[in-house]
């Protein structure tokens, strides 16, 4: 138990030195940077961000699809709760896709139902967006959500445009990454093999671009009238509590 003590304690100050920039970063954005229970990943909180209360964490990945480590941004908007939309990697997606679709037709339906993750469940029950004005946003990425219209409308303009400068060296072709309305906040989840201040602000920018353009989306949903809800019955009834694991 002693060794295992010492061994917990030159990882952690080794890490603190090593991520001293993300640290300082963090104290100028009046951020708290603290780390992980075992030393080897660090957690961000800032209540006051703009534009909602962020947190940003690095450690072990928490998909399977992530392999190794990876970097999760949440951040709480007020979105409607019911303002369901994602684009994500076209690599990932063809490849959640057939795994989903695998799991779905296999005598494990009810498990996978309530095992899999959000991202993987929503490739079956929403409908692509066929259609990105973008080239190569539309080369590089796919999207779906609840409603074609309100997707279409989320990444046409700023949030596009952010994806294909991304695209150009945050998220090079075939690195998994994820971006997610849900429960009223805006997600971001990315592999990331070490954590590094550059990248970290760059997909902070990337998240933030995506928040104010679901609120705008949002804005104007509360405008049109009723909700167009296309959810089935078993996922309204059956989600998860609110948990940066899921994502």
């Amino acid at each position: 138990m002693f060794f295992k003590q010492v061994k917990h304690w030159f990882v952690a100050r080794s890490n603190a030195a090593r991520w001293r920039p993300i640290h300082d970063w963090s104290e100028s954005r009046n951020a708290q940077f603290r780390l992980t229970r075992d030393g080897r990943g660090f957690v961000i909180e800032q209540p006051k961000a703009l534009p909602g209360s962020l947190r940003i964490e690095w450690g072990d990945s928490q998909r399977g699809y992530i392999k190794g480590s990876e970097l999760r941004i949440r951040c709480e908007l007020r979105l409607h709760s019911d303002l369901q939309m994602m684009v994500l990697c076209r690599q990932l997606m063809e490849s959640l896709e057939s795994t989903v679709f695998e799991a779905y037709t296999d005598t494990l339906k009810t498990r996978v139902d309530t095992d899999t993750p959000e991202e993987m469940r929503w490739l079956v029950m929403f409908p692509k967006l066929g259609q990105i004005s973008s080239k190569l946003v539309r080369q590089r990425f796919g999207a779906i959500g609840v409603n074609k219209d309100l997707t279409a409308a989320w990444l046409d303009g700023d949030l596009s445009e952010a994806l294909a400068q991304a695209s150009q060296d945050l998220l090079p072709e075939g690195h998994p990454v994820v971006i997610m309305t849900l429960r009223g906040n805006a997600y971001l989840r990315t592999a990331m093999d070490q954590p590094s201040l550059p990248a970290i602000q760059g997909l902070l920018k990337l998240l933030e671009v995506a928040g104010r353009e679901a609120q705008r989306v949002n804005g104007r949903l509360s405008e049109s009238g009723p909700w167009p809800t296309t959810t089935s019955i078993a996922w309204q009834s059956s989600r998860p509590e609110e948990d940066l694991s899921r994502p």
